[in-house]
């Protein structure tokens, strides 16, 4: 008796930790934001967010990161396919590096990118001449949410590729399908979740990069200034209920986002 007493306890501990922790670490700050763009009322808040340089710098980044999310899903896919159908030398460290952008700090990426490609570099050289402008332009900024969005995609596809049924393949090869018809008729619906969930993970991390983007955007109003660096702009400038009426949009645009991924995972399982 006492064994199941202490058993119980110690669950409801458990749980209570995990779910306090959770408030204060997810909950409370996001009703924190939520209130903040509000304290001054609706009209307020509509005039901060349609400012028209917070309304270009949402733009901005919705437009860019959606650009980001494609590449991502397209390269992405392939090179997960890469990574799970072919045996290679250097595959696993080639792997390894996939998960590099989340063990890096964002802010380290931007100056790899800022030293690969600025305008001292060889590579930045090549262009200017070419009369192509990468750094302090929009290319740069989509070259920053590639960069730290590059894992998701690969990371949702293999699994579903290590768990396919290779006999569905082999049946329609059997049959007298060419590789191409039984990628697009069984192999890539196998893989259509994983693609899906991982491109709108990217599409949402890509909303809310700052570290990578900031040395390397120009902050130029309504041309290179996205929607987190203007709010730490309006945070500057001593304006945190300005700053939080944009976050609120990044911030249910996001939740959109996750909702969405968490139906498109619970359909794949019930699959």
């Amino acid at each position: 008796m006492n064994l199941m007493l202490r058993s119980r306890w110690w669950s409801f501990g458990f749980r209570s930790t995990i779910m306090l922790y959770f408030v204060v670490l997810i909950v409370l700050p996001i009703i924190g934001v939520y209130t903040q763009s509000f304290s001054l009322g609706w009209v307020p808040f509509w005039e901060s967010v349609s400012d028209p340089l917070a309304w270009k710098a949402v733009l901005l980044t919705i437009r860019l990161a959606v650009i980001a999310a494609l590449i991502n899903v397209l390269v992405g896919t392939m090179i997960g396919w890469v990574l799970i159908r072919y045996q290679f030398f250097g595959r696993r460290f080639l792997n390894s590096l996939v998960d590099l952008p989340f063990a890096l700090p964002t802010a380290v990426g931007g100056l790899m990118i800022l030293l690969l490609l600025g305008p001292n570099s060889l590579v930045g050289e090549l262009a200017g001449k070419l009369g192509i402008e990468i750094v302090f332009h929009e290319p740069a900024i989509v070259i920053a949410m590639l960069f730290v969005t590059f894992p998701f995609v690969i990371r949702a596809v293999q699994p579903l590729l290590e768990e396919m049924d290779h006999s569905e393949e082999e049946a329609a090869y059997t049959l007298g399908a060419s590789k191409a018809k039984t990628f697009f008729q069984v192999i890539l619906p196998t893989m259509a979740p994983g693609v899906i969930s991982g491109g709108m993970l990217a599409f949402s991390r890509a909303l809310a990069e700052f570290g990578a983007v900031v040395l390397i955007a120009g902050n130029i109003p309504g041309k290179t200034l996205i929607a987190s660096v203007y709010i730490f702009g309006e945070i500057e400038s001593d304006n945190p209920q300005g700053a939080a009426a944009v976050s609120v949009l990044l911030l249910t645009l996001s939740f959109l986002i996750l909702w969405t991924v968490n139906i498109v995972q619970a359909r794949r399982d019930a699959r």
